[in-house]
């Protein structure tokens, strides 16, 4: 999916992040639902829940399986079976860091050598859409995006996340 992103906009990697993105808010937004339906798990509280349940729970629950999204919701799930840290609180309590050890979705991949991708691209930047969405879905408007990655030779992957505001019980946006 990634390669052939990034062959429709012409190596444009800014441009692939974005799309990436936007696949993930879709994903996010719809995986709400059927994720509260599964689990049992109420709603989280704060900021500070919802961090803890994004680690403990969410990315060891079924994923919307990113390669096959045309297939019957039911054998469209995969276990991303990742377990992040949750860590670099802001004073505010309104941003903080997951940290993963390993990134499955970077498994077995090599950016491409052109001199760019290794600086200008997030492979796995629709987790970041995908935690965007989801969160909306439960009126947290959040900013998220990644710090580090193990793809570009650091020795995690960040993810940062920033709460912008709550909000009120409202529509949620048309899918973009």
């Amino acid at each position: 999916m990634v390669a052939q992103l990034c062959s429709d906009f012409d190596y444009n990697y800014s441009e692939v992040n974005k799309q990436l993105d936007k696949m993930g808010y879709n994903i996010g937004m719809r995986l709400v639902e059927d994720f509260f339906a599964k689990s049992g798990i109420q709603r989280c509280g704060n900021l500070k829940e919802t961090a803890e349940t994004i680690s403990k729970v969410c990315l060891l629950a079924p994923i919307t399986c990113l390669l096959l999204m045309d297939l019957p919701h039911s054998s469209t799930t995969i276990f991303l079976n990742i377990s992040p840290t949750v860590t670099n609180w802001s004073a505010d309590t309104k941003q903080f860091s997951l940290v993963f050890e390993e990134n499955p979705l970077a498994d077995f991949v090599e950016l491409p050598n052109d001199g760019r991708a290794q600086d200008e691209l997030w492979y796995s930047n629709v987790l970041c859409g995908i935690l965007r969405g989801a969160l909306e879905m439960v009126q947290m408007q959040v900013e998220v995006h990644y710090v580090s990655d193990i793809l570009r030779g650091d020795e995690t992957t960040e993810m940062r996340i920033t709460l912008l505001r709550y909000m009120e019980d409202e529509m949620p946006p048309d899918d973009e």
